[in-house]
C-alpha cells in the first residue's frame, strides 16, 4: 500500500509557505506584474521574436504616410494588422520611441492597465490577490505575444468597475475604446442595466464615438481614415473566414466542436444563438440585480462569452476568460463545492498550462492544439457559471474564505 504521508505533509509545508504575508500584500502582486511584463519584454525583442509589435508600431507609421493599413508589408512583418485607425494614436506613445524600449513600454502598460482595473473593482483585497496568481500564468502567455487583449480585459473590468462606481463617462469611454480598437469592448454594454443614470452614459457613447471616429483623422485625413474603417471590415471577414479550422486561431467553443466534428457545412449561428440565449436569460432576474454578487456574476459571463464564441479566439486571448473565471470563483455568497475547485484546477491545468513546456508536449499536439480543447475547463465553468445566474439566489451571507 502506497504511504501518502510524505505527500501530504510536503502539501501542508507548501500551504504554510503560501500563507506567509508577502504573498497576499497588493505590492507584491504589483511587483510580479511588473516583472513579467519586463521578463517578456527582454526575451521577444530578439529579431523576429516581437512580430505583433512590429504590427502594432507600423499602424501609427502607416497611418502618418497614409498608406494601407491592412495590407501585407512582409519587410516590416508577418500577417495583418487587425485593430482599427483608432489604435494608431494608442500605440503611438510607443511607436516613436526605439523598438526595445517601445516593447518595454507597451507590455508593462499592458500588465499594470489590467492590474489598476481590477484593484478599482469593489472586491475585497483578498480577492483581488487571489486573481493576481490565478491569472499571472496566462498574463505571462498574452504578454509574449504582446497582445492587445490583456487592455480589453482591463477594458471590460474596468467599465464595469467605473460604473459600479456612478462614473458613466468614464466606462463609456473605455468601452467605445475597446470597440474601436477590436471590437471586442463592445461586449461591456452588457453592463448597461446596471447603469445609475441612463442618459447620461448614452449621451457619453455617443460622444466618445465621434471622437474615437475623428481621431485619426488628426494625423491623417479624413478620406484616408473612412477608406480605412472600409478594409477594417473586408480584413475581419476574410479573417473570419481563415480562421475556421487554423491550428492556432478558433481556439474557442465555437472552434472546439468544429474541429471536433470536422464540418465544415453548418453555420457558427447554430451554436451562437443557443449561446446568447443562456447568456442573455439572467437578465429577466430583475430583482437580482440589486446584489453585487449577482452582477459580478454577469461580468464574468461576459469575459468568458466573449472569448468563447469568437472565432478570432487564440491562445493569448485567455486573459480576459481567466478573469472571468477568478471572479466566479471568488465572488459568490456561497460556499464553493469540491466540484468548482476542480473546475479551477481542471482550468488552470489544461487551459492556462498547456501552451508551456509544463505541460506535456505529445497531448499538447496530439489533441489540445488541434482539437481547441483549451476551451473545454472555460466552456464548462461558463455553463455552470449560466446555471448559477438562472437559478440562484445572490442576496449577500456570511461568505467563507477562499
Amino acid at each position: 500500500m502506497i504511504n501518502s504521508q510524505p505527500f501530504l505533509r510536503l502539501c501542508s509545508k507548501v500551504q504554510t509557505f503560501f500563507r506567509k504575508p508577502f504573498f497576499a500584500q497588493p505590492r507584491t502582486l504589483f511587483g510580479l506584474w511588473t516583472f513579467l511584463a519586463v521578463i517578456a519584454g527582454i526575451t521577444k525583442i530578439a529579431p523576429h521574436r516581437h512580430n505583433n509589435f512590429l504590427i502594432f508600431r507600423g499602424v501609427f507609421w502607416h497611418t502618418l504616410q497614409k498608406l494601407s493599413l491592412y495590407d501585407f508589408y512582409p519587410k516590416e512583418y508577418n500577417d495583418h494588422n487587425l485593430y482599427g485607425p483608432i489604435f494608431s494614436l494608442v500605440i503611438a506613445p510607443f511607436a516613436v520611441v526605439p523598438d526595445a524600449l517601445g516593447l518595454l513600454g507597451w507590455l508593462v502598460v499592458l500588465a499594470l492597465g489590467m492590474y489598476y482595473a481590477v484593484r478599482r473593482l469593489p472586491l475585497e483585497e483578498g480577492r483581488q490577490i487571489f486573481l493576481y496568481w490565478f491569472c499571472a500564468h496566462e498574463l505571462l502567455t498574452a504578454l509574449q505575444m504582446q497582445q492587445f487583449n490583456i487592455a480589453i480585459a482591463a477594458i471590460i473590468v474596468g467599465s464595469f468597475a467605473a460604473i459600479e462606481k456612478g462614473r458613466e463617462v468614464t466606462a463609456a469611454f473605455l468601452i467605445v475604446l475597446g470597440t474601436f480598437v477590436k471590437l471586442y469592448g463592445v461586449v461591456g454594454l452588457a453592463f448597461f442595466f446596471f447603469v445609475k443614470r441612463k442618459p447620461r452614459f448614452i449621451l457619453a457613447l455617443i460622444g466618445w464615438s465621434v471622437v474615437c471616429f475623428v481621431a485619426p483623422m488628426l494625423i491623417s485625413s479624413p478620406e484616408y481614415v473612412l477608406g480605412q474603417y472600409v478594409e477594417w471590415y473586408e480584413r475581419l471577414a476574410a479573417k473570419n473566414g481563415e480562421n475556421t479550422f487554423a491550428l492556432m486561431q478558433n481556439i474557442s467553443l465555437l472552434g472546439m466542436i468544429r474541429k471536433i466534428s470536422g464540418s465544415a457545412s453548418y453555420s457558427d449561428l447554430w451554436v451562437i444563438l443557443p449561446g446568447l440565449a443562456l447568456f442573455g436569460l439572467p437578465y429577466l432576474r430583475f430583482g437580482q440585480y440589486r446584489h453585487l454578487a449577482f452582477r459580478y456574476g454577469i461580468l464574468s459571463s461576459v469575459l468568458l462569452f466573449v472569448v468563447l464564441f469568437s472565432t478570432g479566439s487564440e491562445s493569448s486571448t485567455y486573459i480576459i476568460p481567466f478573469a472571468g473565471i477568478a471572479l466566479w470563483y471568488v465572488t459568490s455568497p456561497w460556499k464553493r463545492t469540491g466540484w468548482d475547485v476542480a473546475l479551477m484546477v481542471f482550468a488552470f491545468v489544461l487551459s492556462s498550462l498547456s501552451p508551456s513546456d509544463l505541460f506535456p508536449h505529445s497531448l499538447r499536439e496530439a489533441y489540445v492544439l488541434p482539437y481547441a480543447l483549451k476551451a473545454l475547463p472555460p466552456t464548462l465553468i461558463w455553463l455552470r457559471l449560466s446555471y448559477e445566474l438562472l437559478t440562484r439566489d445572490y442576496a449577500p451571507a456570511k461568505e467563507a474564505s477562499i
